[in-house]
Parts: C-alpha cells; structure tokens; sequence
C-alpha cells in the first residue's frame, strides 16, 4: 500500500474496514453484496442494466459474491415501475431483485434510501443507463475482501459514446481511467472527481463511519470522495474496465445546475480550504502555477474562504510584472526552494499541468510541496 505522509494523501483511517467472514458465510446470512441502483423515468435503459447484474459471475480465483439488487424507483412517470415488477418475476432475476418506490425527490434521497435498504456488507452502485462486465461484483468484492485497509474498490470505465461528437467527456474518462492507485486517487481529487461513481464498490462501514450522500448545491459523488478522503478513505482501481458508462444525452453532469463549473468550483475550495489549513504549514499562503482567467475563476471561492495567494506563477512574458487583482504575477524563478511553500497547479492547458508538474521534480520540489487543483 502506497504510503500516506504526502500531500493530497489523506490522513491514518484508523482500524481497518471489515467484514466478519464467518458471518458472511453462513447459510442464512444477508447478501455479502448489496448494488444501490437509482432510477428515474429509465425504461429505455433500465432493462440493460439489470440484464447485466443478473448474468454475473465468478472470475478465475474470484467466487461470486451472494447479491442483492436494489432499484430505488425516484417517483418515475414512465413505464419505468411496471418493467421493475416484471423483472422482479423473472427467472434471471433469482430472488436477487428488489424495488423501492419513493416519491420523486432526486437522486440524493435515492441513493440514501437505497443505502438504508441495503443489506450488504458491501455496497456497489450502478446507474440505470450503464451496464456491467460480467464479472465485475467477483472482482471488486475479491478485491476489498483481500486488501482489509481499502474503503473503496473502482474500476476502468469504458466510454460508451460517439468520441467525436463527446470529445470532453471521453477525454474526462481517459484522465480518469489513468488515476488507479490510492496515492493518485487522492492527490487528483481537487481536480476533478477521481473515480466514476457507477464503478465503486465500498464498505459499508464507510457510511456508517463517515456519513452517506449529501444533498446540496454540488455533485453527490464528488462532494463524498472529498469527505471520505479528507477522513482517511483509501480508494484503489482494478486495472479492468468492468463498466461501460454510457454518454445519455440526459447525463445529469449536462441538465443538472449542481455539476456546473461554478458548483465544482465551489465544492473544490471547499475541501481544499480544508485539507489546507489541515497540511499546509505555511497556511493561510499558497503560491499558485497559473495566474490566466480560467484558473482565477477556478479558484476564486478559494479566497474567499481566507486561503491567501502569494503570487500567481507565469511563464508568459508579457504577464510577468502584472499585478491581478491585488496578487503579482511573477516568473517560476520567483517560488521559494523546496520546503519552503505550498504550491497549487492550477493550469488547465492541455498538457501545462503535467509540463509544470516535470518542472518541479527537476527543481527538487516534492509531492510534499504541491498540489493538482
């Protein structure tokens, strides 16, 4: 396991998260596995879906784990219900499926209920309009099962849409598809939410320890990775993609106000403002790798929580001497040594924050010294 006394690493979690394996064995225990699997007006894709979960099975040297689905019915207009009763019926099904119908009232109260319902030790989640390798609940319920000290098993996610057309997003699966062990996990969680939330499975423990989905003005899956890291959570990605996530051109990240720019932005200085006063020994200072327009609206809510930018850091002549906002733009000479600063990479350029990132290692500075944001 990667060791933890860096920054964007969270803290000790404490006692392993576990499960009692004898408990987990007997005959008439609870499923070992419970999948939340939230639903509104998804007749289209809905059946798909559960197809998936009910042809699982084992992998080589990974059993199948007993399991429960759990389809939270978010007060659907479609024939979303009547669909749900007759797969309930089916053979496939094996007594695996049950079905919670709630008012409508989001995905937030969804997900909750669907955790409250769960009788898992483990709980995995899945969308309506994904689908899932058939052995994806063998291989990530082995996989938390032998690592004890892991909250959160995610996989690769395949891309389930038109490249071309949904550039973007493809690009945001790629960038997260690379993000594998807890150390990268945690140390590009400021960036963006590092894991794709359909693919996870965690332990129930971690809900009970830590707390279940928030609801608010951000996007839920982002804001409990950023509180569960914060917290101590290891989170680690099978190298598979046992998920194919689907581009709907419903997507909530497109029709939702909670996953705007400005909604991440704020949730972002959030957290950061938090680990910061937590691991930064120069604190309320930051120097901050990019001083252009988009990395200053990224983090203006940052400031605004009492964070302090020394300076914003530029390559380009014709911005050094600049002052922005009250805050000199200077050159990278300007940075005190290694040790001596808390640094933020903020540049968002295609390809500026892994250049910067190279620079800083062939200067000595540590991942003790900066931070992705």
């Amino acid at each position: 396991m990667p060791p933890q006394a860096v920054p964007g690493s969270p803290p000790d979690p404490g006692p392993p998260l576990t499960v009692n394996k004898a408990r987990a064995l007997r005959a008439d225990a609870p499923p070992l596995v419970s999948v939340v699997l939230p639903a509104f007006n998804a007749a289209r894709t809905l059946k798909a879906a559960l197809n998936s979960l009910f042809v699982q099975e084992p992998a080589a040297g990974c059993p199948l784990p007993s399991f429960e689905i759990i389809v939270v019915n978010d007060g659907s207009t479609d024939d979303s219900a009547a669909l749900l009763e007759t797969c309930a019926t089916e053979k496939a099904a094996q007594g695996r499926l049950r079905v919670l119908h709630l008012p409508h009232g989001g995905i937030v109260a969804a997900l909750n209920a669907g955790l409250a319902a769960a009788r898992g030790s483990f709980i995995a989640r899945m969308d309506a309009d994904d689908t899932a390798h058939p052995q994806r609940l063998a291989l990530q319920t082995s996989h938390l099962w032998g690592k004890s000290a892991l909250t959160l098993s995610a996989s690769l996610a395949a891309f389930g849409g038109d490249r071309t057309t949904a550039y973007g997003f493809a690009h945001f699966v790629d960038w997260q598809n690379s993000l594998q062990s807890p150390t990268e996990i945690s140390r590009n969680r400021f960036r963006d939410t590092p894991v794709c939330h359909p693919t996870t499975m965690f332990r129930r423990e971690a809900v009970d320890r830590w707390g279940p989905y928030a609801d608010g003005d951000f996007a839920e899956d982002w804001e409990l990775w950023l509180r569960w890291l914060h917290e101590g959570a290891l989170m680690e990605k099978l190298p598979q993609a046992l998920l194919v996530w689907n581009d709907a051109p419903d997507r909530a990240t497109r029709t939702d106000g909670r996953y705007t720019a400005d909604a991440c932005d704020r949730l972002r200085a959030l957290w950061l403002a938090r680990h910061l006063e937590r691991h930064n020994p120069f604190h309320p200072q930051v120097w901050v790798i990019g001083g252009g327009r988009m990395a200053r609206r990224r983090l203006a809510p940052l400031w605004r929580l009492g964070v302090r930018p020394a300076a914003y850091i530029d390559i380009d002549a014709r911005k050094i001497g600049n002052v922005v906002g009250g805050v000199p733009v200077l050159g990278r000479e300007a940075l005190p040594g290694p040790g001596r600063c808390r640094i933020l990479n903020a540049l968002t350029a295609h390809g500026a924050a892994e250049e910067a990132a190279d620079w800083l290692e062939r200067q000595g500075y540590g991942p003790t010294d900066w931070i992705l944001v």
